[in-house]
């Protein structure tokens, strides 16, 4: 019984995120099926997705895009590419432990911008 408790407070423990929207979910202690959506209109995005899919013949898998949403996620990989390229180069051209740190910082939050496709 004690493996079971501890794989549901493990299961607790991990941060949960929206299945639309990405953004974390407020931890819950109620009692039944886990949260999938941050709000309503995540959840109703989630719903008008689905639908659209069915009627339109494409894999369950499919994920669709915005014309808008497209330009932000390329632009949002382009700030990721960048900020990797200047990292390499002032690693290439012998750049103070300090300004690596920075550089390997701003890389970080620039990837974690990118979890909000999720």
């Amino acid at each position: 019984m004690e493996l079971v408790t501890e794989a549901v407070a493990g299961r607790r423990e991990e941060a949960r995120h929206c299945a639309w929207c990405g953004r974390r979910l407020p931890d819950s202690s109620r009692i039944g099926r886990p949260r999938r959506y941050c709000a309503q209109p995540c959840r109703q995005r989630a719903y008008e997705r689905r639908a659209a899919v069915q009627r339109g013949g494409l894999p369950e898998d499919a994920v669709v895009l915005s014309a808008g949403e497209l330009a932000d996620l390329q632009d949002r990989l382009f700030q990721l590419r960048c900020a990797a390229e200047d990292v390499a180069t002032a690693a290439a051209d012998g750049a103070a432990r300090a300004e690596l740190r920075r550089l390997a910082d701003e890389l970080v939050h620039t990837a974690r911008g990118l979890e909000r496709l999720r």
